[in-house]
């Protein structure tokens, strides 16, 4: 699934000094690789230009796995935000690296220890930029 991805210039900047504090932590997690490769494909745009039916840090989505058909509701957020209970999803995470930059309708796929999910983004249900929160 190699769709075009867009962030915003400020996410682009964030997530590029968290890899780097992150590497130098040692705390090089696989998950920081496949974070890197996703930023350096992505289209980088200014926070007031950003389609607001793409993902971005702090937006709440609803995906839907295309196997069950179940749907699920999450928050794409930094990992000091993290919590599993309300559904707060590290970018760090396999599927926060998955959507980040993704649009509504798009399909994306992420290994798991039983083989491959593949969820469709049904809906960006809330996204910073799209109601002013630049600060985000």
């Amino acid at each position: 699934m190699n769709n075009t991805i867009y962030l915003t210039e400020q996410d682009y900047k964030r997530l590029i000094d968290l890899i780097q504090v992150q590497r130098q932590s040692n705390g090089a997690a696989v998950n920081i690789g496949k974070l890197g490769e996703e930023l350096k494909r992505a289209t980088i745009v200014a926070s007031e230009e950003i389609p607001a039916n793409v993902i971005t840090m702090n937006s709440k989505v609803q995906l839907k796995d295309l196997v069950s058909g179940k749907e699920i509701e999450i928050t794409l957020v930094y990992p000091k935000d993290a919590d599993i209970s309300t559904r707060k999803i590290s970018i760090f995470a396999p599927v926060g690296t998955a959507i980040i930059g993704c649009k509504e309708g798009d399909v994306v796929e992420w290994p798991v220890p039983s083989g491959t999910i593949n969820y469709k983004i049904e809906k960006v249900i809330y996204q910073p930029e799209a109601t002013g929160d630049y600060h985000l």
